[in-house]
């Protein structure tokens, strides 16, 4: 048994928040990672801004700060310092920290990164290939390791469907990110090819804590302009549990998503996959490290392709079908368990 240790100072939110509502990628990423080294057998405490303290499936919850100082554990076998730069250096005595990112690795080329990454040189963390090729090769720290987000378990479960469902397509993705370009393709491309078909979005700012907050007006634009479409069958649903999203993909027929540079793992691509949803992407960011072209959706180029590709999809059940089938068998391979492993081995290297 080893003694894992991750912090983080992004937004708040706990164990239970995946069940309890919406959340982002990174933080239900957490969630599943902590909680999977906790059934391998390791002790695991998480330090980040929740409120309280409290042990959740196994997990050791508890805020970040104590009386304005860091509340960490002295010791590790394992310490993950998550995003922030400010956390790299918090646990000396660890036995091995590597610091884990998410977003594009540009942003590290800061000073207050490079510091802290020349000084102690920690494990970087990637989650894709994509996202390795952000950071520089000439800038500094220790391994460059890459451990993609596992896909959790509970979007792995379906048997194939014996009937094709409803002409409806899904967005589940930030809405700032080519929600507007998908409208206009939807209004003036696909729908004219597919009269009776729909487009649902689960998309809102309430998934991103204060980080959609502060974006939400501009969101909130883009939102008003979904809902004046709903006699082109647009369905503006907003943001839904993880439980309740999983009900939605075995609905939905078609996931759209033009993908975009600063996605780097594209974890809403990932789970509808595993769910069976045949994916449309477009050469953008990591979303075609998620689809297996031709077999489980289609990587394309411009946006004539995108558009005929989501027309078939939402027409030919045969191609929905074959492709339903294959996500099923080959995009839920990678879970959490296969991921927890990986940083595992972190801990004897």
């Amino acid at each position: 048994m080893a003694l894992i240790v991750l912090a983080d100072d992004g937004i708040e939110f706990d164990g239970n928040s995946p069940r309890n509502g919406p959340l982002g990628g990174v933080e239900s990423s957490i969630v599943n990672l902590v909680e999977e080294f906790v059934r391998l057998g390791h002790k695991v405490s998480v330090r980040n801004l929740c409120q309280e303290a409290k042990m959740i499936e196994g997990v050791d919850w508890a805020p970040l700060f104590l009386d304005k100082k860091y509340n960490i554990p002295k010791k590790a076998d394992l310490y993950i310092a998550n995003r922030g730069d400010k956390l790299i250096g918090l646990m000396p005595e660890a036995r091995r920290t590597v610091f884990w990112i998410h977003n594009p690795a540009q942003y590290l080329l800061k000073w207050r990164y490079l510091s802290k990454l020349w000084r102690l040189k920690p494990a970087i963390i990637f989650i894709g290939d994509y996202h390795a090729s952000t950071y520089p090769s000439w800038a500094p720290g220790g391994d460059r390791i890459v451990i993609p987000y596992g896909i959790s378990d509970e979007f792995c479960r379906y048997s194939p469907r014996k009937d094709p469902p409803r002409r409806r397509a899904i967005f589940t993705s930030n809405p700032l990110r080519s929600l507007d370009w998908l409208l206009q393709i939807w209004v003036d491309r696909i729908f004219p090819q597919a009269p009776d078909a729909e487009l649902h979005l689960f998309s809102g700012s309430l998934t991103y804590g204060k980080t959609g907050a502060e974006k939400k007006l501009q969101m909130q634009v883009i939102l008003d302009k979904a809902r004046a479409f709903e006699e082109q069958g647009v369905v503006v649903r907003g943001p839904v549990s993880k439980p309740k999203l999983i009900q939605e993909f075995r609905e939905a027929r078609v996931m759209l998503y033009r993908g975009d540079l600063n996605e780097t793992f594209c974890l809403a691509v990932g789970e509808a996959q595993a769910s069976g949803v045949p994916a449309v992407v477009q050469e953008l960011g990591s979303v075609v490290e998620r689809v297996v072209n031709g077999e489980t959706g289609a990587i394309v180029k411009t946006d004539l392709e995108f558009i005929q590709s989501a027309i078939e999809l939402l027409n030919n059940d045969d191609v929905w079908r074959r492709q339903h089938n294959t996500a099923l068998a080959k995009q839920g391979v990678w879970n959490w368990e296969k991921a927890a492993r990986a940083f595992e081995e972190l801990i004897t290297k």
